[in-house]
């Protein structure tokens, strides 16, 4: 597994939906929880990513995509959902993750964020600092093994009319 952090996810019984698993959109909750616990978590040389983004800087959500695995249904056990960093660019990165069992023998789910660093006052992307890329990479891990790949064809309006 790439490294990151791990942290275990209680499954509420309001994740559950009427097919008697856990929703598709709570998945997002997971990984935002995730998210927040990297975002707060105690970085190598003191302090953490979130203080390193300050007041005057926020992050965006970007674009999220989720692969389905295997579903989850309600239980008093939890997940389990690993969070790394996949990729660092100017003022964006993205995340990776799994949701899995404790021993990973069971992948529900493999997710990746692309995130935005933005200003408060002009809401315009911001350059990452030299020490925000270094906490990120930190986190550095492999890209998310989507089994759907990056190279599928670009929808157009022509093809997303004759989907209909």
């Amino acid at each position: 597994m790439a490294t990151g952090i791990r942290i275990s996810q209680q499954i509420r019984f309001g994740d559950i939906d009427s097919y008697n698993h856990v929703n598709n959109v709570v998945y997002l909750q997971y990984l935002e929880d995730a998210r927040v616990q990297l975002t707060y978590a105690e970085l190598p040389g003191g302090g953490t990513f979130h203080d390193l983004v300050g007041q005057d800087l926020f992050t965006l959500v970007g674009r999220n995509e989720i692969e389905y695995l295997a579903p989850i249904s309600f239980r008093p056990t939890p997940i389990f959902v690993n969070i790394w960093v996949t990729h660092i660019g100017g003022s964006s990165f993205d995340f990776g993750y799994t949701v899995t069992e404790s021993d990973a023998s069971i992948i529900y789910a493999q997710a990746s964020t692309s995130m935005v660093l933005v200003s408060r006052s002009t809401g315009r992307p911001v350059r990452l600092t030299d020490a925000q890329r270094a906490a990120l990479d930190a986190w550095r891990g492999a890209p998310v093994p989507f089994k759907r790949g990056a190279n599928r064809p670009a929808a157009t309006p022509a093809t997303a009319e004759g989907s209909r």
